[in-house]
């Protein structure tokens, strides 16, 4: 039974980790620099700087708003486990996660912001009897941030800011645990919520003609902590010997780097390049806390650095109609033997497009689509066991996601 124990809190922290993982980071705060590919760090000329380079705030007049939301759509599905190929589809779900800006130009210097957005979120839900349920049933995380931030101008090309990231979320996290042939299996859940967590964010903007503008964001790693409640059911002369009660871990979400370069190509046609570093290789260990049976256990998760390369366009066909394209490729920082079904991930290209438009001076309307697919990834070295320590759980994955994206933006 200890066997069991150790085997849930090790899948647990494989999930929970996974669930922070590339896939579940998101990057589209804005319909305007979604339809660009996300490159929009040397941009950053509309409310959403607060999220992407805050230091584009003094580029801004007046008093400006932006909402707006993103419909997300994933597809998972797994192939194996090898040598079979029988094919796993994983729950079709829908996620609406929200953005909101706000920036006050105080005078030609200085400007302040805030933003409230969904750094993280997502999730995967499988059925409840699939091959991998000992690995992974369903997996739910949400993340909030609200950013105060200040800018300033150095000179008058030459902008700088800073900010704070206060954030917040909750996860909840099912699998099953083989028990016995005869007693079934166990039926666990944990749900959870962090603590106040912070980090901070800096960035630059440098425009040496109107033409052309360089820009530097650094957002900083932010730890959580989680604390919740474990409960299983199933399997009843046995489920005692399982989590049940208090449960808690420490994440910290990786810091994220990105240089960017703006360019008018044409007084109509502007072209916009991002690269955007991912420091996934800070976070190395999982440590997970039961208190009933109380156990600590750690879990390596030897993750990679990562990257994505951005590059969008925007064009102006009127005064008030601008059509907009970009794509991204997005290097996945999860090494395929630690590959797990909670939230399967790839390198992902992204194409996007989309258009704005001027409804007044004072307001803006965006829209973007954006697809994402990730390459098939085959894994035959898995270090995933779904038959307690033995079978390893190798196969093929595929991932896909449709997100549509709409922001209204108003400025007085």
């Amino acid at each position: 039974m200890k066997v069991k124990l150790i085997t849930f809190v090790i899948f647990f922290a494989l999930s929970i980790h996974t669930a922070l993982a590339g896939g579940f980071q998101l990057n589209e705060q804005n319909a305007r620099a979604m339809a660009m590919g996300g490159a929009f760090t040397a941009i950053s000329d509309d409310p959403s700087a607060v999220y992407f380079n805050a230091a584009g705030m003094t580029q801004l007049s007046g008093i400006n708003f932006m909402l707006g939301t993103t419909l997300i759509a994933p597809t998972f599905s797994f192939r194996g486990v090898s040598p079979n190929v029988t094919e796993y589809d994983a729950a079709k779900q829908t996620f609406f996660p929200t953005h909101f800006f706000a920036t006050y130009r105080y005078n030609n210097d200085l400007a302040f912001g805030i933003g409230f957005d969904s750094p993280f979120g997502l999730a995967s839900k499988w059925d409840p009897n699939w091959v991998g349920k000992y690995l992974a049933i369903e997996t739910k995380l949400q993340a909030f941030a609200i950013t105060p931030e200040v800018a300033y101008n150095l000179m008058d090309n030459l902008s700088v800011s800073a900010g704070l990231i206060y954030s917040f979320a909750t996860v909840t996290i099912s699998q099953k645990t083989p028990q016995t042939p005869f007693a079934g299996d166990a039926f666990t859940t944990l749900t959870g919520k962090s603590n106040s967590a912070w980090g901070f964010d800096l960035g630059a903007l440098y425009k040496p003609s109107p033409d052309l503008s360089f820009g530097v964001s650094f957002h900083s790693q932010v730890k959580y902590k989680f604390t919740g409640t474990a409960s299983t059911s199933g399997a009843a002369q046995l489920a005692s010997q399982l989590p049940n009660g208090s449960a808690s871990a420490d994440i910290t979400t990786p810091l994220n780097l990105a240089f960017g370069v703006g360019y008018k190509v044409l007084s109509n046609l502007l072209l916009s390049f991002d690269f955007q570093y991912v420091g996934w290789s800070s976070y190395d260990t999982l440590s997970v806390s039961f208190a009933s049976p109380k156990v600590v256990e750690s879990s390596p998760r030897l993750y990679d650095n990562s990257y994505i390369i951005r590059l969008g366009g925007e064009y102006g066909l009127t005064s008030d109609l601008k059509i907009r394209a970009g794509i991204y490729y997005d290097k996945d920082p999860v090494k395929p033997q630690y590959l797990n079904p909670s939230l399967p991930d790839a390198d992902r290209l992204g194409f996007s497009c989309g258009f704005g438009y001027k409804l007044s001076n004072n307001f803006n309307i965006d829209a973007a689509y954006l697809y994402i697919r990730g390459s098939q990834l085959t894994v035959n070295n898995s270090l995933e066991n779904y038959l307690q320590g033995v079978s390893p759980f190798n196969g093929t994955y595929n991932t896909a996601a449709n997100l549509v994206s709409l922001t209204l933006s108003y400025g007085l």
